[in-house]
């Protein structure tokens, strides 16, 4: 009997961003430079020059940057990094954080403090609500005290805050010396979705760390932790190797995002992912489909009955995100960088035949 994973490798798939490996170029990159020997831990001339990169890219000579592997390392790094032992971190009810890292946060000694989401997003005056209502409590130093803000750029049903959005939320933060800490796993998603008009500019302004997803853009692995508030950088490499994430071979991620920030390939190849979403929806709006958020970005969550669903099954991977009631599911369908046109279309005629 074949497995499960093998039957899922003859099937199109469509329930995340990272299926595939990693853009051509990046994989021509590391295999022109295979065999040269260079100093480790991210110590080498290409880590350099990718951080050169993105401070272009940020508009800022004055971030630090570093690189890790993944997402759950990337968030567990800087949030324990920024907290002191008796505070929390507040976070979407749906934040990645709060939801898909299996308890990572609690488990470096600190809270998610969670505050109800609307399509995903958080906005200034609830945050203002949290900080002031725990400084109301009689006796505040018995309640895990707020340390700072955790939010995702695009959030995780796909909607994008508004460069007022994280303007007003900056402002609050730093009224009550908060730092903002911005989730960019997907970030070239969000960036590049229709009508966002935040850029990596806007981020280094209003943010005090943030970080630039590799992993499900392009890159086989990494994330590119930006720094820009002077108090979070000291001692930062510590902390990075105490969690485990200090890769030996640290060049392999320099020569990643060296590639992603040369010649705009980390923009145009998120646009490309945009594009395959946007033919998504518009055909999926075309067949009347329902959906469940809304979202300008690579992440397109349908309801499907479940007949419809069990149907769709057969031929492609999907991502079933929560049950709405007996005979419908809402389904999260991603577009990636590397998402082929015609497959879009064969997931539209499945539908539609459906």
């Amino acid at each position: 009997m074949l497995s499960e994973n093998y039957r899922w490798n003859q099937m199109i798939q469509f329930q995340c961003d990272y299926n595939e490996g990693c853009h051509p170029l990046i994989l021509e990159a590391l295999r022109k430079t295979n065999m040269e020997q260079t100093v480790g831990y991210g110590e080498d001339d290409y880590c350099e020059m990718a951080r050169q990169a993105i401070r272009k890219a940020v508009g800022s000579d004055d971030v630090d940057v570093h690189f890790l592997v993944g997402g759950t390392q990337a968030n567990t790094t800087v949030i324990s990094s920024v907290l002191r032992p008796h505070q929390g971190v507040l976070a979407a009810d749906t934040g990645h954080v709060s939801v898909h890292e299996t308890g990572a946060i609690e488990h470096t000694g600190h809270k998610v403090l969670v505050l109800p989401s609307c399509n995903g997003k958080i906005d200034a005056t609830q945050i203002k609500a949290a900080i002031d209502s725990h400084y109301a409590e009689d006796g505040p130093e018995h309640m895990v005290q707020p340390g700072m803000v955790y939010i995702s750029f695009p959030t995780e049903v796909g909607s994008v805050y508004s460069k007022k959005e994280l303007q007003d939320i900056s402002s609050v933060c730093r009224h009550y010396g908060l730092p903002l800490f911005v989730d960019g796993a997907r970030l070239g998603y969000g960036l590049c979705s229709q009508g966002c008009d935040v850029t990596m500019e806007t981020l280094a302004q209003c943010c005090d760390v943030f970080y630039i997803g590799g992993t499900k853009v392009g890159a086989l692995f990494g994330e590119a932790v930006v720094i820009v508030n002077n108090s979070l950088k000291r001692d930062f490499r510590y902390f990075i190797k105490q969690q485990g994430g200090m890769l030996a071979k640290g060049r392999l991620l320099g020569l990643q995002f060296l590639t992603l920030f040369t010649d705009n390939l980390y923009y145009s190849i998120s646009r490309h992912a945009i594009d395959m979403a946007m033919l998504l929806k518009n055909g999926l709006q075309q067949l009347g489909v329902r959906f469940y958020a809304e979202s300008p970005t690579n992440q397109q969550f349908v309801v499907l009955d479940n007949a419809t669903l069990q149907r769709m099954e057969q031929d492609f991977v999907l991502s079933p995100w929560m049950r709405i009631d007996d005979k419908h599911t809402v389904v999260r369908i991603c577009t990636s960088w590397a998402t082929k046109e015609e497959n879009v279309n064969k997931l539209l005629q499945a539908i539609k035949k459906n």
